[in-house]
Order: structure tokens, then sequence, then C-alpha cells
């Protein structure tokens, strides 16, 4: 393991100098990388700043401490840039991914996106991560020449392939989209500027991923104790927390509540960035794959936690799905926002005209009834997707007689 200050590029990782390039042709920066360049695009974009006010699991004014998208995606990106330093991989690329991994959630967290797939199911669902490559590929409206970021292939493949292969080699959805297919946004822009659907992805990309269950496990537990929905003690259920309290109290005998509940989430980061730069050298010393390409091809994913370690991950995932995720006081919050959501949804299918004019532009007429409707679910999909809670709620009373105020109770 390299100490936290060593810069290096192993054979296996990203070179930008030799990126597969851009969907529109650009020329080269000077002064940075190709993935430079891609990371500053994604910084200064419209949907990462709205990330500022999307909710993580509370509401956005639930509390000042809580986490919306935008602080859990910068605590993704440090992790991911840890890991990639630490494993010889380009942090840049790494950090990009990372910070564009959440791009297409969206208002309400989980609630808001189970709640737009349902009303999507006629017309290809919604996905999130289908919804992050529309984004920087067709929503962002801000360069003269071009939709989206224009940014490099390998930040697309990563943002579409991060959590493993979408299809097999003979083309079949496979994981998580066995079931209802691969999302057509995702198909159609792979017609178009192929994406290798069928291979794993970079190694950067493996490690933005993991990053962001790291993150996961570590403020969510956070939040949870925070908000009271559970207790430090609940905790002990879980062998690998009851382990790190255990070194913590030992350490600490009598600390306070606050100084005890950072002790503990800072030790489980370590803990679970550690093991994954461990188990992650093993694998790709294993695999002793020579280029970025041999990474794609290897067949497995080789930037992870252990055995040991991945049960750990389940057990607090296990445990915060009923008691954080589920506990009736947010469940109580997700059925207002589903109805929110809903309630928008309706509105603008029917009455497209109260969109604002940029996302009602186009909509009239130009195909047979079906392909219209379709075409308007999509768009207000898109514009709800785009939301943040305070301008969706905004929204909800602009149209309607009452909202709900979506506080824990």
């Amino acid at each position: 393991m390299r100490s936290g200050g060593e810069r290096w590029r192993a054979a296996y990782a990203c070179d930008p100098g030799a990126s597969r390039g851009r969907q529109h042709g650009a020329g080269a920066s000077p002064t940075r990388s190709e993935f430079q360049r891609d990371r500053d695009r994604i910084i200064h974009s419209t949907a990462f700043r709205r990330l500022k006010h999307k909710t993580q699991v509370f509401v956005f004014h639930e509390g000042d401490h809580f986490r919306t998208r935008l602080t859990h995606t910068i605590e993704v990106s440090q992790i991911a840039r840890a890991l990639a330093r630490s494993l010889g991989l380009d942090e840049d690329l790494a950090e990009a991914l990372a910070l564009s991994h959440d791009l297409g959630h969206t208002p309400f967290g989980h609630t808001g996106e189970d709640a737009l797939d349902a009303l999507m199911a006629a017309h290809g669902g919604f996905d999130h991560n289908a919804q992050a490559l529309r984004i920087v590929t067709r929503l962002e409206r801000r360069y003269a020449e071009h939709d989206g970021l224009n940014l490099t292939w390998e930040t697309l493949e990563g943002l579409v392939k991060h959590n493993g292969p979408l299809v097999d080699e003979a083309g079949r959805p496979r994981e998580r989209y066995a079931a209802y297919g691969v999302p057509g946004a995702i198909l159609d822009f792979d017609a178009e500027f192929g994406l290798d659907l069928s291979t794993h992805a970079s190694a950067e990309a493996q490690a933005a991923a993991i990053a962001d269950d790291i993150a996961y496990d570590a403020h969510d537990i956070d939040d949870g104790l925070r908000a009271g929905l559970f207790g430090l003690d609940d905790l002990k259920a879980i062998p690998f927390l009851a382990e790190v309290l255990a070194e913590v109290d030992d350490r600490y005998p009598g600390l306070e509540t606050p100084r005890r509940i950072h002790e503990l989430v800072r030790r489980v980061i370590t803990r679970l960035v550690e093991d994954v730069i461990r188990e992650s050298e093993a694998r790709l010393a294993e695999a002793a794959p020579g280029s970025a390409e041999a990474v794609r091809q290897a067949g497995r994913t080789l930037v992870t936690f252990s055995p040991a370690m991945a049960d750990a991950d389940r057990a607090i995932k296990g445990y915060l799905y009923p008691n954080m995720y589920r506990h009736p006081k947010v469940k109580a919050v997700r059925a207002d926002a589903d109805r929110v959501v809903r309630d928008l949804f309706a509105r603008f299918t029917a009455e497209p005209d109260a969109m604002p004019e940029e996302w009602r532009a186009g909509l009239s007429g130009g195909g047979s009834a079906g392909a219209d409707e379709g075409r308007i679910a999509r768009r207000v999909a898109d514009y709800i997707a785009g939301m943040t809670d305070s301008y969706a709620l905004r929204e909800h009373r602009r149209l309607f007689a009452s909202t709900p105020d979506l506080k824990l109770g």
C-alpha cells in the first residue's frame, strides 16, 4: 500500500493522452488533461449545482448537518481520489466520475425516482443512470456548438458502467437490467457512440463506484444517529460496528455522544477504504492487467471490498434499510413526496403549457397521438427529474391548493 502523498500511474490506469475522444471534436487544452476538462465541465454544470438542494435521505430543510446529494457527492469524490492515488489510477477521471454519478437523481431521493419510474412505465421507465447520461449528452445546453457537456468516452463509459457490464456478450441485459431491459436512452446513445456495454468499466470507474458505497455506509450511519432514528448501542447488532465501537470506547471511555459518533464514522471510513486498497492491490496483482483495456476485459470487478468486508457492507445496509430508509417517520415523508411528484407529473402531462417555455417548446404536433404522448411524458420526466426539492415544492404550491410539509414527525 503506497503512502497517501505518493503519486504514480500504473500501466492499467486510463491515460488522458490516449483517450478515445469526444463525440464532438474539441481541440486540446494547453493547461489541462482531457479528464481534468471533464471534471471542470461537470462542476460548472447546472445539474451539479442543483445537487445542493436535492435530498439524500432527509428532505433539504430538515437540518443543516444532514447530507444532501451535493455533500454526498463531495464525500464520494474525496474517497475516490484517495483510492485512485493509492492504486496508481488517474485521479482526475476517478473524481469526474464521482462528481457526476448522482446527476440523474430526482428530487426527494429514491422516492422521486420510484415515482417517476412507475409513471413512465409505459414509456420506457425512469433510471437515474440513464438520466445522468441524458443530462451530460443532451439536456445541459450551455455550449454554442453542441448539446450536453461533450465529455470523453472514458467518462461516459464510467458513468454508464460503473456498477459493471449492462449486457452479456450476446447483448442480453444482465444484473439490474435483466428483468426490464437496458434503458432506451443508454441503447440509443450506444448506437451513436459505442460504450462497449458488455465489458467492465475502467478501474477509475470501479473506484468511484465503491467510493459511493463507502460514503453511503458512513454518512447514513451518521445522519441516522443525528436524526434519532436509532442509537449507538443499537448498532452493536452489527459485528463490524460493534468491534469499531468497542475500540472507540476502550480508548476514550465516557466520551460524549457527538464525539463518539464522529470517532465511529471516521474509523468506519478508514477501515473500508484500507480494505478496498488491500483487496484491489491483490486482485490487480493476480490479474496483472497491462492496460486499461485489460481491466475492462478482466471479466470481474478488480476494485472492490474483500469478501469479509463485503459481508460487513451488506450487514450495514441490511440494518439501515428497515431502521432508516423504512423508518415510520421517513416513510411518512416519502409518501408525501411521492404525492408531490405524481401530482406534478399528472398536471404537466395534461397541461404542458404549465411548464416554462424552454420545456414546452416543440411539444405540439409532429407525430401520432401515441408518439406525442410518449414525447410529452419524457419531457415532463426530464423537467421533474431536474428539479430540486425546494423547486418541486414551489411548483406544487403554484399549481395545487395544498402542499405537504415534508418534515419528519
